[in-house]
């Protein structure tokens, strides 16, 4: 449970991270899709077909959780549930994509993320 709320804070961490993207309207979605992939890129040394997938999968993020938020905006726990299902499919997803030195430095941004954000 713990691991799997460290990974929804990152990943919000994440999206969260481009300021000019409030709004869950198609284009912003996109625009913070390609910033998220862009920064793992950066970090993760990715091939361009990978780099297709998952820009991909980052917008299905961005879009499955910006819909969980609408739908579950009085139910707490309800959400909850729905982002930590969302961010374990695409932990999968992900893991699917990624070659496994790449899988690693993408757990090293994890934690970093995650240790930032507690300080």
């Amino acid at each position: 449970m713990k691991n799997g709320f460290i990974c929804l804070a990152f990943t919000l961490l994440l999206a969260a991270g481009t300021t000019h993207a409030a709004p869950a309207d198609g284009g912003k979605l996109s625009t913070r899709a390609t910033e998220l992939t862009r920064r793992m890129a950066e970090r993760t040394k990715l091939s361009e077909g990978q780099y297709v997938k998952v820009r991909q999968l980052n917008l299905r993020l961005l879009t499955e959780m910006a819909e969980a938020r609408k739908q579950f905006a009085s139910d707490a726990a309800g959400l909850d549930k729905t982002l930590a299902d969302v961010q374990m499919r695409y932990e999968w997803d992900l893991a699917s994509i990624l070659w496994p030195k790449q899988l690693a430095a993408y757990d090293d941004i994890k934690q970093n993320f995650t240790a930032a954000s507690i300080r």
